[in-house]
């Protein structure tokens, strides 16, 4: 493993890490380093790697830890967590096995937002009651939040073809009106 390889595992795990303290920032804090590891990935000029491999090994490496987070909830929350984790995982090794990105869109990744709703939510007074119809209304809504997602890289594919470097050329061109 090269050099750079190493530094991107690294940055993934530390920014990992922190969701262990702070659940809520620890978890936006994971998840912008999963956003911007392809920005890395560039910056360092990292070939040869397969990134679709190392990406999903090194997300569950945040989802583990998402994990570990949420068994320490009650209930629902602790339920719906380990439910929505095991999808995930078995989407992931479905993927890695097939390499067919549309396996991800029928394997979304809902307890990503899960875990950030919840953790969100325990920073209330007054703990969430969670009735029938409260659960089916979050499941429901973080679950077309992440299709979405899920269809516009996998599906879509709108940012195959174009490296994050020049995705953010083009979103500094279209801000500024320049060429």
């Amino acid at each position: 493993m090269t050099v750079g390889a190493l530094v991107f595992v690294a940055f993934r795990v530390a920014t990992a890490l922190p969701v262990l303290r702070w659940p809520l920032a620890g978890g936006l804090l994971a998840i912008g380093g999963d956003l911007a590891d392809l920005l890395l990935r560039d910056l360092l000029g990292i070939g040869g790697l397969d990134y679709q491999l190392l990406d999903k090994l090194l997300d569950q490496v945040y989802l583990a830890l998402f994990l570990v987070v949420a068994l320490r909830w009650d209930g629902v929350e602790r339920r719906v967590s380990i439910a929505l984790y095991v999808f995930r995982l078995v989407g992931s090794i479905v993927f890695l096995a097939t390499d067919e990105r549309v396996v991800l869109l029928l394997f979304p990744n809902v307890f990503e937002p899960w875990f950030l709703l919840v953790a969100l939510l325990h920073h209330r007074r007054e703990p969430v009651a969670w009735t029938p119809g409260r659960l089916a209304a979050a499941l429901a809504g973080v679950t077309a939040l992440k299709l979405v997602q899920e269809w516009a890289l996998h599906g879509a594919r709108l940012f195959d073809g174009i490296s994050s470097l020049e995705f953010l050329d083009g979103v500094r061109r279209w801000l500024t009106g320049g060429g």
